[in-house]
């Protein structure tokens, strides 16, 4: 540290001090004030200076003194160590002149052990014997004496042995010899422990006694195990036969036992009775709850408490019904065993029936976990989906097999407040529901499963049903005399078709979770399926009706038209002797089919209007106009009569009457009328108009195309204004009139 440095950095601070006090004049009479300022806080840091320099050499002080106090102790530890060194010099030659006394104090050690075991080293077949018969008149407590006295003594003896440093082999070896029964009677007394404790819950309830006098003996030995032990790490020597380990031996008789119980109580195969797996289980529930309660109630007072005997217990049953319940899986099963076995293993076993049940009380998913691991519980689930995957393909193929006989049949289809139908898709949501209702009882996620699988079947049966139609209505069509009853079984197909919609979307009402949107779509396709069945059959029904009237359409338009009604008329008793039958469709499908009537009627009548099969004088055309409309309110008014209660606004028959309308129109307002027609019907073409023209023979062609093409120029592309525009898209003449 340089002093010079800081002492000149101590004057510039000063100086910059007094510069900054002394700016004004009038600061030089506060001289005196800021001198005793500064003298006081001087004194004040040389007074802090001198305390801590103080405490300083205080501390140094002490420090030298434990210094010095320091060397003192290690020059006498020095004193001593040399002191020591200079004593043990003459150690080996005292332990060499004790060598006589060493081997006298060995042998009078293994004479006084003999002295002691004199009794027993004499008498060891007696006192075997007189064990044995202990043992047999079951005064174990007795017998363990006996049998410890002769352990100990053997055992003394061959520790006696152990320590001689001169060890021979054939002295151990007799000295076994000699005592080799004992392991006779300690196997004896081993195997009536296992005997007694092997019927732990049946000697319980009579006898706890016994019960508790095996605990005492186990317990002495597992103390005698661990003497053994801590021995055999200071000496290197361990006893013949230990540790016996007798607490685990009994805790493997008690597993055993209750492994043989649960094995056991199978009564029957499924040969014997369809029922046997219920039956088992039931068995199961009813024995481990009883033994559980008697674990509970009568051996947790016998067993030391650092056994935890019912939770021991507890996890036996638990690994032993798995083991047992998972060897009735591998071994297959059937139908609702896969039903019965998911719902005990999910519900009843750990639930309120067993484990959950009051006078046990135990939380077994946190104690141990599930009774079958988590891989073969989804394998078991896996398999009962399949399974019933199977037996919905089974039984949904002969549905719809049996479904193809019946059209083909001579009966009437079964009616249902006089709609036909078949019983087909009650059963099959029957089915499905019953199966639903089944997984619901193990847990939602199956549910789902089985939901989404059951849609999936049943839009694949759909698929199967609607080709059944295409080729009923192929064989139909080919020989019209081959099926009797087609109308009557197209009608049941249309209403099976809308019952199946409607019972599927009461199924998902019921079981598809509000919060699951996967697997939407197959449901949404099922429903599709089926509308596009109830679709091709309404359309089957009106193309056999109408197939009935291609003659008479054929005659409109015609000159035999001018002058009779017949064509109409009898196209009016044709669809109403249809629609006969047709009143045995639904409410809602008969609606449909009459909408598809109308609208088919009127595109047949308007392609026949266009047909360009007449052409007359303005004057004519008149009378033309007349009739049109007026056949055009015949056929509302057959609608109205068949089907009062269906709204006829906006139907496609207003088409009629709004083209026949342009067949009397001034030829020089004819811009104006067709871009009102325009508006309202987009779709119409330049060929439609030109057609309906082509009746009106006192115009020429070239100015009717012209007044058409104005208007068709001037039309904006649009959207179609009116529902039954379409009508338009649908009529389509491959030859060109102009």
């Amino acid at each position: 540290m340089d002093l010079q440095q800081l002492e000149d950095e101590a004057r510039q601070a000063a100086l910059k001090d007094i510069q900054n006090m002394l700016q004004r004049p009038g600061q030089l009479e506060k001289v005196e004030q800021y001198r005793h300022r500064i003298a006081r806080k001087k004194a004040s840091v040389e007074a802090l200076l001198k305390t801590g320099m103080q405490n300083q050499l205080d501390g140094v002080r002490v420090g030298l003194k434990q210094l010095e106090t320091c060397m003192q102790d290690v020059r006498e530890v020095r004193r001593r160590m040399d002191e020591v060194e200079n004593l043990l010099q003459g150690v080996p030659e005292v332990y060499d002149a004790l060598e006589v006394v060493r081997e006298e104090n060995t042998k009078h050690s293994q004479y006084a052990t003999a002295m002691e075991n004199l009794k027993h080293i004499f008498n060891v077949d007696a006192s075997v014997q007189k064990t044995m018969g202990l043992i047999d008149e079951d005064k174990l407590l007795n017998a363990h004496q006996c049998l410890a006295d002769l352990e100990n003594s053997r055992d003394d003896l061959l520790y006696e042995l152990h320590k001689q440093p001169k060890q021979h082999a054939s002295d151990k070896i007799t000295l076994k010899r000699h005592f080799e029964k004992v392991d006779t009677v300690s196997q004896a007394l081993e195997k009536k422990l296992r005997l007694i404790l092997s019927r732990t819950l049946n000697t319980v309830r009579k006898k706890p006694t016994v019960i508790v006098t095996a605990l005492r003996i186990i317990e002495r030995e597992e103390k005698n195990d661990q003497f053994a032990l801590q021995q055999q790490k200071v000496t290197g020597f361990l006893p013949p036969g230990r540790p016996k380990a007798w607490r685990k031996m009994i805790l493997d008789v008690l597993q055993s036992s209750v492994a043989t119980r649960i094995e056991g109580s199978k009564l029957e195969e499924r040969t014997d009775n369809k029922m046997w797996l219920v039956r088992d289980l039931e068995i199961l529930r009813q024995i481990i709850l009883e033994d559980l309660r008697v674990v509970k109630s009568l051996c947790v007072p016998c067993f030391p408490p650092h056994y935890d005997i019912f939770n021991e217990y507890v996890k036996f049953y638990h690994e032993g019904l798995s083991s047992y319940l998972d060897t009735i899986v591998r071994a297959g099963l059937e139908g609702n065993e896969y039903v019965s076995m998911l719902a005990w293993v999910t519900h009843t076993y750990p639930g309120a029936e067993l484990m959950s049940h009051p006078d046990l009380n135990v939380d077994v998913h946190k104690l141990i976990g599930t009774l079958l691991r988590p891989e073969h519980l989804k394998a078991l689930e896996d398999e009962y989906l399949q399974n019933m995957q199977r037996n919905y393909q089974e039984w949904m193929t002969k549905a719809a097999e049996t479904e193809k006989v019946e059209w083909f049949s001579e009966t009437v289809p079964d009616q249902d407040e006089h709609y036909y139908h078949t019983s087909a898709p009650v059963i099959i949501f029957q089915m499905i529901d019953q199966h639903l209702q089944v997984t619901n009882t193990i847990h939602q996620e199956l549910t789902f499963k089985a939901l989404v699988m059951s849609i999936q079947q049943v839009e694949i049966f759909g698929q199967t049903y609607l080709k059944n139609v295409i080729e009923l209505k192929e064989h139909h069509f080919r020989n019209r005399d081959q099926i009797k009853y087609f109308t009557h079984y197209i009608i049941t197909i249309v209403n099976n078709s809308q019952q199946m919609v409607e019972l599927a979307q009461q199924m998902k009402q019921l079981y598809w979770p509000k919060s699951r949107t996967e697997h939407y779509e197959d449901f949404e396709r099922l429903l599709a399926t089926f509308q596009r069945i109830r679709a091709h059959a309404a359309s089957y029904l009106l193309e056999e009706a109408f197939l009935d009237m291609e003659c008479h359409f054929h005659d409109l338009f015609t000159v035999k038209w001018l002058a009779s009604s017949m064509s109409v008329d009898t196209i009016c008793v044709t669809l109403d002797d249809y629609f006969q039958d047709y009143n045995h469709l639904r409410p809602n499908n008969f609606e449909m089919v009459i909408n598809e009537a109308q609208k088919l009627l009127a595109k047949r009548y308007i392609r026949a209007l266009l047909s360009k099969r007449l052409s007359k004088p303005r004057v004519e055309c008149d009378a033309i106009t007349r009739k049109i409309k007026q056949e055009a309110k015949r056929f509302k008014l057959f609608f109205e009569k068949i089907a009062p209660k269906i709204s006829l606004s906006d139907s496609p028959l207003d088409l009629i009457t709004t083209l026949s309308g342009l067949l009397i129109s001034d030829i020089e307002l004819l811009v104006l009328d067709l871009h009102t027609l325009l508006g309202s019907y987009p779709s119409l073409t330049e060929d439609h108009l030109v057609r309906l023209f082509y009746i009106r023979n006192d115009v020429k062609a070239a100015e009717v195309r012209e007044k058409v093409q104005d208007a068709m120029k001037s039309k904006k592309a649009m959207v179609s204004i009116a529902k039954q525009d379409c009508i338009f898209k649908e009529i389509v003449f491959n030859d060109k009139l102009w």
